[in-house]
């Protein structure tokens, strides 16, 4: 019926900024995932690193169809939610937020060691272990008063880190590349052992944590549907090459030698955890040239770290927000600061269990349990999108998977279905080769579902079926006015300020005013059709709208919803918003919606929530129609 295309202050975020924020989490990786895949795949560790890396593209392709088709929070959840029951989705869930507690507590921890370049002691024990906790504490502190993300931040630091990394690459294919090196230090079946290889490569999956972020950003997408899927193919694109000239010069600065009967390199002893630092002190550099490198490189890998910190807390705050409002965890994860309004209980409990995961300082353990959480979230995206084509195939998909073969009628992604078995298949690698998958994952696992059922039937709700958090009804006496939230409807080139007066007058300081602009599609066009005009007038309108509410002290989100139905978009957008009541001012409607058109007569028979519909006084109506 209706396709949002904005939503919130930040609905703008276009293909750089999906891009910039997806890229900043699983760039960032590379800082610690080079150490921990080395120390296994030894000479390997490129080809480690490539096969992981198609498993990435495939995983990718998954998400770029589901965030597009469902731009919600939730990711692998939400898929599963919509694919199968609220038990499949609680599962995909709970795995979820393990990689979310692991992302957090690995990139807090290597923080201090790349800061190491200025402050040795927070290179090792306990100093490590102390500057983490410290870093958690402190985002967990500002995410709790209402630290964002900043697009512009993250664009800034993802082409930042981006350009290091190709000057990296560039600088060691120039200075220390050894083509025959490389293929001398393989040594398959000894160095490394089968054994060995197949345990890189259930790691190597650490390298490219935060591909989640994509779905988690579809609510904030300018247009999910052609947005999303191109940022997933530049990530996709920019990933892979990174880790392929990277892993290469890593192994020609570092390469493997045997030392005392075993082989080894030193990225995965002596630097294995600044790796990165340790190939810029081996390319060759001397003096303050490479003084500079060094403190340039601790500085930025320290900043992108802290980010991706930052982003496991806000992802985090989503996913637990989505599944209490799907009544999956106890309303509490749900809870707003009274003061800052933020998901204080969420932030707080997850920071907590992250901190615990860095004192024992063992890094292994944090790739290994990201691993265990990774690859069941991943099986069951893949899963859910391919159950979707069977059950939903009349759904509109803004993107579709290539290679598609027809099963029973039905065009089913192998992409999908080859991700499905190359993660599934990882994860039973995963639980069969680590211990801490065995004796920390699958008790994360247990735990979580029991508690899921057990809250379940304490609500008296059924653990299958579906459910979201009920909106308060509506008193008796009506005319109590206790409003919270008005929605206010744009039409036209309306951009006065005097409806968003009006309505801020109605719910008082603390409330929230929601200015939606309608942009009516005709019968004859798509809902997808250009209308880059009219979409232009709207956002500039709507950023109007922005800055008049900054001036006044209003709190405003805002929204561009296409629609062939102006009427059921608002009814459907003032339920999904939890709006108390719906302000319209039709003074600079459209001809046909002004005074009491059918658009107001539409709200006036559903009422949703409080109607109220100012008009011209001048056109011989009454200024304001009412309704209850």
């Amino acid at each position: 019926m209706a396709r949002l295309t904005e939503h919130g202050l930040r609905r703008s975020v276009g293909v750089s900024g999906l891009f910039a924020t997806a890229y900043g989490n699983v760039g960032s990786s590379i800082y610690y995932a080079l150490g921990l895949v080395a120390a296994h795949a030894l000479g390997l560790t490129p080809l480690v690193f490539m096969f992981a890396g198609g498993l990435f593209v495939l995983t990718a392709k998954t998400y770029a169809e589901g965030a597009a088709m469902y731009p919600e929070a939730g990711g692998s959840s939400s898929f599963a939610r919509h694919a199968f029951n609220d038990i499949v989705s609680f599962f995909a869930g709970w795995a979820l937020s393990l990689d979310y507690i692991i992302t957090i507590a690995i990139s807090a921890f290597f923080v201090p060691h790349y800061l190491g370049a200025f402050f040795p002691a927070l290179t090792h024990n306990p100093g490590d272990i102390i500057g983490g906790l410290i870093t958690i504490v402190l985002l967990a502190a500002l995410n709790i008063r209402g630290l964002g993300e900043s697009a512009k931040l993250n664009l800034f630091l993802a082409v930042m880190d981006l350009c290091t990394q190709v000057l990296l690459v560039g600088l060691g294919f120039i200075l220390v590349l050894n083509p025959a090196g490389l293929i001398n230090q393989v040594h398959l079946g000894t160095a490394p052992t089968w054994t060995q290889l197949i345990f890189a490569l259930s790691v190597a999956m650490v390298a490219y944590t935060g591909i989640e972020t994509v779905s988690n950003m579809a609510e904030e997408a300018r247009d999910p549907g052609r947005d999303i899927p191109r940022a997933v193919n530049r990530v996709v694109v920019a990933v892979l090459g990174i880790y392929a000239g990277i892993s290469v010069v890593a192994l020609s600065a570092l390469p493997v030698v045997k030392h005392a009967g075993r082989y080894t390199t030193e990225l995965s002893t002596r630097f294995e955890n600044d790796p990165v630092l340790g190939i810029v002190q081996h390319l060759g550099l001397h003096g303050t040239v490479l003084e500079l490198a060094q403190d340039y490189v601790g500085v930025l890998a320290a900043t992108i770290l802290f980010i991706a910190t930052n982003a496991g807390l806000i992802g985090i705050s989503r996913l637990s927000w989505s599944l209490a409002e799907h009544r999956q965890l106890p309303s509490l994860f749900s809870q707003l600061h009274p003061t800052f309004r933020t998901p204080w209980f969420t932030i707080v409990f997850f920071s907590i269990l992250a901190g615990i995961l860095i004192l024992p300082g063992e890094t292994t353990l944090l790739g290994n349990l990201y691993s265990f959480g990774a690859m069941l979230s991943f099986t069951t995206a893949h899963v859910s999108v391919v159950a979707l084509r069977f059950k939903d195939p009349d759904r509109e998909r803004p993107y579709r998977m290539p290679w598609n073969v027809n099963i029973r009628g039905r065009p089913i992604p192998l992409t999908a279905v080859l991700g499905a078995i190359g993660t599934f298949a990882a994860w039973c690698a995963v639980v069969a080769l680590h211990p801490e998958a065995r004796t920390i994952g699958i008790p994360w696992m247990v735990v979580g579902m029991a508690g899921y059922v057990i809250y379940r039937r304490r609500q008296g709700l059924h653990p299958a079926k579906h459910y979201r958090i009920a909106r308060p009804e509506r008193p008796a006496d009506f005319e109590v006015l206790d409003y919270r939230t008005a929605l206010v409807p744009i039409f036209g080139e309306d951009v006065s300020a005097t409806a968003l007066k009006s309505a801020a007058k109605l719910i008082g300081a603390d409330g929230v005013v929601y200015a939606i602009f309608v942009l009516p599609v005709p019968a004859q066009l798509s809902l997808e059709a250009g209308l880059e005009a009219e979409e232009a007038q709207g956002r500039s309108a709507l950023e109007s709208a922005r800055i008049q509410a900054r001036r006044l002290g209003i709190k405003i989100h805002t929204g561009l919803i296409r629609t062939r139905n102006p009427g059921a978009a608002l009814v459907e957008e003032a339920e999904r918003v939890g709006s108390d009541v719906i302000y319209w001012s039709t003074i600079h409607a459209p001809a046909g919606e002004r005074g009491i058109g059918p658009t107001a007569t539409y709200l006036l028979s559903k009422r949703p929530c409080r109607v109220i519909i100012e008009t011209d006084p001048r056109r011989g109506r009454e200024a304001a129609a009412v309704a209850a």
